[in-house]
């Protein structure tokens, strides 16, 4: 059994198979199979994937389509709003 992590929330989920389309976040209810949650996505790379042969995904953290898909162990490590608050802190004038 392998787990990954949610890019919405960041909540540790146990697979026991493949990634459907249509599976949710039980925490967030947030889309599972989106690229944000592949082992390919790489917001540095061309298209924001590192698969050469996957077909364009505009939407990067809605479900799609995607034959490439492969769940990521650390994808969506830190929800936007965790990433916010740190960039704050870090900056903040005391």
């Amino acid at each position: 059994m392998s787990k990954f992590s949610c890019h919405s929330c960041a909540t540790v989920i146990a697979l026991t198979g493949l990634v459907g389309r249509k599976e949710e976040c039980p925490k967030c209810g947030a889309d599972l199979h989106v690229c944000r949650n592949c082992q390919h996505w790489d917001s540095k790379s061309y298209n924001e994937c590192r698969e050469p042969q996957a077909d364009r995904v505009v939407e990067k953290d809605r479900s799609n389509f995607c034959d490439f898909f492969v769940p990521g162990e650390s994808a969506g490590s830190k929800p936007s709003s965790d990433l916010l608050a740190a960039a704050e802190a870090l900056f903040k004038k005391s």
